[in-house]
């Protein structure tokens, strides 16, 4: 069964730092006057969220702003380039936004019979509950298999957000975990990961899993030219 998944990528040329990312995405909420599609921000109204997977991303990519978005995600996009506005302040600055590039592509969300290499970064897989079970861990082999697990949730977590139905059990394994470090988000310290893996699911380059994943953190890379077979 074939995921044929659209995804465009919107690249600008101006520089934007990780701490930015988040009012990134107010300058553009903020740009749409109020009215923008669910989808920019996952807000139902002010009291309750868009809990499903999200399908506009804003990142940082190669050091300068962007946004991802994916199925209908492609479509509602639209609404920021009607508006005709690029100047906008982010954070302290005042910032006229210059498109860079827009690559739309299709990408094959599915299981194989084969495994791929992919590097995380920023990558927050630990809640309230699980970073506890996680500090109480003592072995390394412990702590790397409750990860993996973690990972694999996320991964079904982002299949289902898009629509996907995985035919074979997804398979994954960490193959390169730096020390974690804290992140903080709306006063809240985090830690968070840079990892590296193989699973049997491809993915597209860029999104985002995990926690705050609309906002920069989780973004997936393929390692090009890493492919193992697998049994069937």
């Amino acid at each position: 069964m074939q995921n044929d998944i659209h995804i465009l990528v919107i690249r600008f040329k101006n520089e934007i730092s990780l701490l930015e990312i988040p009012f990134f995405r107010g300058a553009i909420l903020h740009a749409l006057h109020g009215e923008a599609n669910v989808l920019f921000h996952n807000h139902v109204d002010e009291s309750s969220f868009r809990y499903s997977y999200p399908l506009i991303q804003y990142k940082r990519i190669q050091g300068k702003a962007a946004i991802v978005c994916l199925k209908e995600g492609t479509e509602a996009i639209g609404q920021f380039f009607s508006e005709g506005t690029f100047t906008f302040n982010i954070g302290n600055r005042y910032v006229k936004m210059e498109l860079g590039s827009v690559l739309p592509r299709k990408c094959l969300v599915q299981t194989w019979n084969s495994m791929f290499k992919y590097r995380i970064r920023r990558w927050l897989p630990l809640n309230s509950e699980n970073y506890q079970r996680y500090k109480a861990m003592e072995g390394i082999s412990e702590k790397i298999s409750f990860l993996e697990s973690i990972l694999i949730a996320n991964l079904l977590s982002f299949s289902k957000g898009i629509g996907v139905y995985v035919e074979k059990e997804i398979q994954c394994k960490l193959t390169s975990l730096h020390d974690p470090f804290l992140v903080k988000n709306k006063g809240i310290k985090l830690m968070a990961f840079d990892i590296e893996f193989v699973t049997n699911m491809s993915l597209p380059d860029y999104i985002g899993i995990g926690k705050n994943a609309s906002i920069g953190y989780g973004v997936v890379t393929h390692v090009r030219n890493e492919t193992i077979m697998i049994n069937k």
